[in-house]
């Protein structure tokens, strides 16, 4: 049988298999370029929400005009967000990005017309506008992380790449927390802030049109992005919506991210109604993503390493809920200055600090779903409910004449928010238990790249501790291998050879593992090679490191 023989040696094209995933330096290019417009996009959509009572008196508006400035991006994304989908599957990550980027730049200039050419009469359309092609390059971008970790990198960086991308966007938000009112103390000083958002959105644009030259990589990094988009576009969204674990998480996950919006845009409404001023309701703000950032920045590495997706969603949205039910209790209250920034960073250390892992979780359990759809409708819903969550909240508001103590300058009687943030609260509770109760996966891409299918188990003892329901062990996971002498003498994968040029290990046999896990080893180069040479592609020692990977060089 082949790869089978009596001196134990396996057949050299088996392991040409495992020797034909490649990564590239480039790719961090690819993420960084991605990284940038995200976070010019989020600046540029929370740009006016720290400062909506100036704004609202500068171009006499009503705050709620001011917060449809903001939503328009939940209502350009849900009414496009189909569409961006099939872009980003369809015509490529790189055509995606680029054309994102230009919209972004022409939005933000846009927005600029009002301040700059005298007599403008209807301002507000030129703000709406400006704000609407933001929200079609966000279409296209805010869906990308996902994708471009599954297309570029290696299976032990997916979930830190998918973190470093993700976390751009509320870093944008950071930005516009803590920039908007540095900048903007009366209304004459919104043209500069509005010119200091254009600024990046142009560069960001310079360089993705320069830097970004392909979609995907000439070699794939692993054996899940070469079956990358495997379903077609229809097809695939008729799989989601077919697979129950996908919707209980895309229905309550996306309503954790509405909810997030929500927050994020009439936070300093809420607690200007309690007394607090602009500067720290931006400094909430700031603390509420900065946290979220240090919190993604831990859990990413984490993950990667365990593969508990799911164990790490639900702990975090539980956790979530408790601090949102503080800042519900916390915000109504004055004074509480210290209790309120304490709440505020405890909500982004556990909300967005999981939003990575969260995504990284729907492209496993929909597998093989291209990621773009995966993701993408995760984000239409969450912004569909966002849109509802809102319009609740702004419509459970009273005006409150009595409260001298507010420091909301639109020159309207302050509001109550009292029914509105226990609803937010509510929701987050609901959607939490939901999830905590009801959603079960296995880890369906994790299961393709170890050469397991859920109707066939391979021999011997590792192959029983695969991919489990509910989380995945490192048996179950393509790890590290100890490199053969035949792998340290071949040159670096890093920089990639000629198609024509083979690895030295596939030039000759290699002596095969002994024990029950190297039975059953594939006969076509083609198949993936999770049941060839088990013992020395799975780490028995130690998680997933990029030093002993055959086909990653860091």
């Amino acid at each position: 049988m082949a790869g089978q023989t009596g001196t134990g040696l396996a057949e050299p094209g088996a392991l040409c298999a495992q020797q034909a995933h490649r990564t590239y330096a480039r790719r961090w290019v690819f993420l960084l370029v991605v990284s940038l417009v995200s976070c010019s996009n989020a600046m540029l959509w929370l740009s006016f929400a720290p400062v909506a009572d100036i704004v609202a008196e500068h171009f006499v508006l009503s705050m709620a005009q001011v917060n449809w400035l903001s939503l328009v991006y939940l209502v350009v994304s849900t009414l496009f967000g189909l569409v961006a989908i099939w872009v980003l599957d369809s015509v490529g990550l790189r055509g995606a990005t680029i054309l994102g980027a230009w919209l972004n730049f022409a939005g933000s200039v846009l927005r600029i017309v009002p301040c700059v050419v005298v007599g403008t009469q209807n301002p507000f359309a030129f703000l709406m506008g400006g704000q609407s092609l933001c929200a079609l390059a966000q279409s296209l971008v805010i869906f990308s992380p996902a994708k471009v970790a599954a297309l570029w990198f290696p299976e032990h960086q997916r979930a830190t790449a998918n973190m470093l991308t993700t976390i751009s966007n509320p870093l944008g938000v950071l930005v516009a927390n803590m920039l908007s009112p540095a900048l903007v103390k009366k209304g004459e000083d919104i043209l500069l802030m509005l010119g200091v958002y254009a600024i990046p959105a142009g560069v960001v644009c310079l360089l993705s049109t320069i830097c970004l030259r392909e979609s995907v990589p000439p070699t794939p990094p692993s054996a899940g992005a070469a079956s990358s988009t495997s379903e077609k576009f229809l097809d695939g969204l008729k799989l989601l919506v077919r697979n129950k674990a996908y919707v209980i998480l895309a229905v309550c996950f996306g309503g954790c991210i509405g909810i997030s919006y929500s927050f994020s845009t009439l936070l300093q409404q809420i607690l200007c109604a309690s007394g607090y001023s602009n500067g720290f309701s931006g400094l909430c703000g700031a603390l509420f993503i900065a946290f979220g950032i240090l919190g993604a920045l831990a859990l990413g590495p984490y993950v990667d390493r365990t593969k508990h997706f799911t164990e790490a969603t639900k702990i975090g949205l539980c956790l979530v809920s408790l601090a949102c039910m503080a800042f519900a209790l916390v915000s109504l209250l004055q004074g509480q200055a210290l209790a309120l920034a304490t709440t505020c960073s405890l909500l982004g250390l556990f909300g967005f600090s999981v939003t990575p892992v969260a995504m990284e979780l729907a492209v496993e359990c929909s597998f093989p779903v291209g990621e773009g759809a995966a993701v993408g409708l995760i984000f239409v819903l969450g912004q569909v409910e966002g849109i509802f969550i809102m319009l609740a909240m702004m419509a459970l508001t009273v005006q409150c004449s009595e409260r001298s103590f507010s420091t909301c300058q639109q020159g309207e009687d302050p509001l109550d928010w009292t029914a509105s943030v226990l609803l937010m609260a509510g929701l987050c509770n609901l959607f939490s238990c939901i999830l905590v109760l009801f959603f079960h996966t296995s880890y369906r891409r994790l299961q393709a790249e170890s050469g397991k299918s859920s109707s066939t188990a391979v021999g011997g003892a590792d192959s029983r501790r695969g991919v489990d329901r509910g989380g995945a062990g490192r048996a179950g996971v393509l790890g590290p291998s100890r490199a053969t002498p035949e792998c340290k003498a071949g040159a670096s994968l890093e920089d990639p050879r000629e198609p024509q040029s083979p690895h030295p290990i596939c030039c000759r046999a290699t002596p095969r593992a002994q024990g029950p896990a190297a039975t059953d080893a594939p006969s076509r180069p083609g198949e993936l090679a999770g049941s060839v040479l088990a013992s020395r592609f799975i780490d028995q020692a130690g998680p997933h490191s990029s030093f002993s990977s055959p086909w990653v060089i860091t």
